[in-house]
């Protein structure tokens, strides 16, 4: 099958999984949650590099919004996820270690850049949507949903990068 074919189910199939993933909602203190998608947005980028899984979480985190009546906030949701996958895809590719810890440290370093990402790319469009009051008064439960995110894309990129046959799946190791 040609390289090309395969990339490009690998993203679709990393999109849906980012979807899904958006759609498992995890209760914070307050009126907040997480969602496990934050965290598969920086898999995308692990498995299938950062261009790829820029696409793959772009298309899953949007169509995540759309399915759960977040409409207007699916274009928005489009361009951060995907530059968070991007820039966590670039970053990790940089810093990529044979060592399992110096590969955790940096994937965790990673997800925090990221994530600064995430939480200004909502912060700008709330701002812009609605007012400075509203914009400000969401940076606390994104940055808590980063924090759960960060976590769980570190654990999950070290279990996938310690074995062997999910590694050999790894577009950005190679």
């Amino acid at each position: 099958m040609n390289k090309n074919v395969k990339l490009l189910v690998k993203a679709a199939m990393l999109a849906a999984l980012c979807c899904a993933a958006t759609l498992i909602n995890i209760p914070l203190p307050g009126n907040g949650y997480a969602n496990l998608g934050d965290a598969v947005v920086m898999c995308t980028a692990f498995f299938a590099g950062p261009f790829w899984g820029a696409l793959a979480a772009a298309v899953g985190s949007a169509l995540s919004d759309v399915i759960l009546s977040y409409v207007i906030y699916a274009p928005a949701t489009f361009v951060i996820k995907g530059l968070v996958a991007l820039c966590f895809g670039l970053l990790f590719r940089m810093f990529v270690f044979k060592k399992a810890v110096l590969r955790t440290v940096m994937s965790i370093v990673c997800a925090i850049a990221s994530e600064i990402i995430m939480v200004g790319g909502y912060f700008l469009f709330e701002l812009f949507l609605y007012d400075r009051s509203v914009a400000v008064a969401d940076i606390p439960g994104n940055s808590l949903q980063a924090a759960v995110a960060i976590v769980l894309a570190a654990i999950l990129i070290s279990l996938f990068s310690s074995n062997k046959r999910i590694l050999k799946y790894a577009s950005i190791i190679k």
